[in-house]
């Protein structure tokens, strides 16, 4: 998938010609983008554990498509902040020990980001790079259909703080203010699992979520 992404960026750049170029249209850009969502999931660490995981347990998060709202102001021609808007939805099933067990289901999560990212002009394309925030917000987690019958009543996802960094361009098309967009993040963010039994803490871990978001989709300028 990351090759393919880098594919698109690479053939956006090819067909873009000369007559694309714009001036800058105003300091609000709204993107509308198709999202994909590949986070790790992965055990970094096993904090409590009353049931007795097999100890070569390991994990990942499903990716999943979403579309997302974004959302930049130009301070300049050359710089701008930007925050986007979605939702997105992950079950966490287990890779090995419990091969295919699935521990965490429709994990609802708010990736709130703000990034600063830096533009530059080469014509018909506008690539830029970024670097940010995010806060991981979970709405809503089920315990995995395999916990049950474990006695687990409630799955919670710690909501937590990370980083991320950005990549893309933007393709304007002529002088009217509408754009094709790629966009590429990588997030730096983990989590803490907790599972319980009544008020019982029976499994607490800790995840690496980590995940790259790829984005296309269409803008425009204001």
């Amino acid at each position: 998938m990351k090759r393919l992404f880098a594919a698109m960026l690479v053939g956006t750049a090819m067909l873009a010609t000369p007559a694309a170029a714009q001036d800058e249209q105003g300091n609000i850009q709204v993107k509308l983008l198709g999202t994909v969502v590949m986070p790790d999931g992965a055990i970094s660490a096993v904090n409590v554990d009353t049931v007795g995981l097999p100890g070569d347990t390991q994990t990942e998060a499903n990716d999943n498509f979403v579309p997302t709202l974004a959302v930049e102001y130009f301070v300049s021609n050359n710089f701008s902040i930007e925050t986007i808007c979605c939702m997105t939805q992950h079950d966490v099933d287990a890779v090995s020990g419990l091969p295919g067990a699935e521990l965490v289901a429709d994990a609802k999560l708010i990736p709130a980001t703000v990034t600063a990212k830096g533009h530059f002009d080469l014509g018909p394309v506008k690539p830029y790079v970024g670097a940010g925030v995010t806060y991981f917000l979970w709405v809503d987690v089920d315990p995995g259909e395999a916990t049950l019958p474990l006695g687990v009543t409630e799955t919670d996802l710690s909501n937590e703080f990370g980083f991320v960094l950005q990549a893309g361009m933007d393709v304007p098309l002529g002088d009217s203010g509408f754009g094709l967009t790629l966009d590429a993040k990588k997030y730096f963010v983990d989590t803490t699992a907790s599972w319980y039994a009544g008020d019982t803490l029976a499994i607490q871990t800790e995840h690496d979520l980590d995940p790259w978001v790829l984005s296309a989709g269409v803008s425009y300028r204001f």
